[in-house]
C-alpha cells in the first residue's frame, strides 16, 4: 500500500562505474595488424580476447563476486561455450533470420544506449552544496516523526462504516482486517509497521498524524485505493542518517535524475513521424 518514495528510471543505470579487474590471460597471438592481443583462450582457431573476459568480470565484481581464480576459470569456461555456440549458431545461417537480426539489433541498441547514459552521468557536475540542499529537502520531506500503523482497506464506504461500527462494539481490529483488500497487510492483522508520513498518500498520512496513540479513524478515510480504516498504535522521533552516510547514495539519486531529464529533453526534441 505504500506508495514508492524515489522514480524510477526510464533505463537503468549502472550503480558504480568498474574499472576493467585484469585476466590472466592464456597466450598473445599476432593480430591481423601485426600487434599481439592479449587472448584467455582459442576455440577453433579463433582467439577469444582478454577485453572480453574483462567485461564479464566487471559484471561479477559489480555484483560482489570476489576476484578469484575460481571466478576467472568460470568466466573463461562461459566465454568458451559461447564461442562454440556461437560459430555453430553462424555455421548454421541463424544470424540471417528476421526475429535474430532484430534481437541482435535491440542487444546493439541496449549496448550502446547503456554505454552513452554511464558516460553521460559520470559527466554531471554536483557540487557539495547541491547535495546538502537535497539531504536538506528528502529530510524535510521525510518529517521527523515514525508512526506504526495497522489498516483496513475495503471498495465502498459503506464497508469502511460498517467494519468502524463493529470496532466500537468490542470486534478486534486484527480480526477484522482478514477482510481487508490489501494483500501485504491483511494476513498480518492490517500491520503496515514503521513508516514516516511521506510513505503514504497525504489523505492516508493525515488522518493518521492526527489519531492519538491507540485510536482509530472514526470516520472512513478514503484515498485512490479505496476507503480505509486506520489504527496508529505508536509514534516515534525519526533520526535521520548524517549526511556524510548518505552522501553517495544522494549523488547517484542526483545523478540518475539527472539522466532522467535528459532522455526527456532528447524525446522532445526528437521528431517523431
Amino acid at each position: 500500500m505504500k506508495r514508492a518514495l524515489l522514480s524510477t528510471s526510464l533505463i537503468a543505470l549502472t550503480a558504480a562505474f568498474t574499472v576493467a579487474p585484469s585476466f590472466a590471460a592464456d597466450k598473445t597471438p599476432p593480430a591481423a595488424t601485426g600487434k599481439t592481443v592479449a587472448t584467455v583462450a582459442t576455440v577453433n582457431g579463433k582467439a577469444i580476447p582478454v577485453s572480453r573476459a574483462e567485461v564479464l568480470m566487471a559484471n561479477q565484481l559489480a555484483q560482489g563476486q570476489a576476484n578469484t581464480p575460481e571466478l576467472q576459470a568460470a568466466v573463461r569456461e562461459e566465454l568458451v561455450r559461447r564461442e562454440v555456440l556461437a560459430q555453430e549458431a553462424l555455421k548454421k545461417g541463424v544470424e540471417k533470420k528476421s526475429d535474430v537480426q532484430n534481437q541482435l539489433e535491440i542487444a546493439r541498441q541496449g549496448v550502446l544506449i547503456g554505454a552513452y547514459l554511464n558516460e553521460f552521468a559520470r559527466g554531471v557536475k554536483i557540487s557539495d552544496d547541491e547535495v546538502k540542499r537535497e539531504y536538506e529537502a528528502i529530510k524535510a520531506n521525510l518529517g521527523d516523526k515514525e508512526y506504526k500503523a495497522r489498516h483496513i482497506l475495503v471498495e465502498k464506504e459503506g464497508e469502511a462504516k460498517d467494519i468502524i461500527d463493529r470496532l466500537k462494539k468490542g470486534e478486534k481490529f486484527e480480526e477484522l482486517a482478514k477482510a481487508s483488500k490489501d494483500p501485504g497487510s491483511k494476513d498480518r492483522g492490517g500491520e503496515l509497521g514503521w513508516a514516516n508520513k511521506a510513505s503514504y498518500v497525504p489523505a492516508f498520512s493525515d488522518a493518521m498524524a492526527k489519531l492519538d496513540k491507540g485510536r482509530y479513524t472514526e470516520a472512513p478515510v478514503q484515498s485512490n485505493f479505496g476507503w480505509h480504516i486506520i489504527l496508529l498504535e505508536d509514534v516515534r522521533e525519526l533520526k535521520a542518517p548524517a549526511f556524510d552516510d548518505v552522501k553517495p547514495q544522494i549523488i547517484q539519486r542526483m545523478r540518475q535524475q539527472a539522466v532522467e531529464k535528459h532522455i526527456l529533453a532528447l524525446r522532445a526534441k526528437a521528431k517523431v513521424e
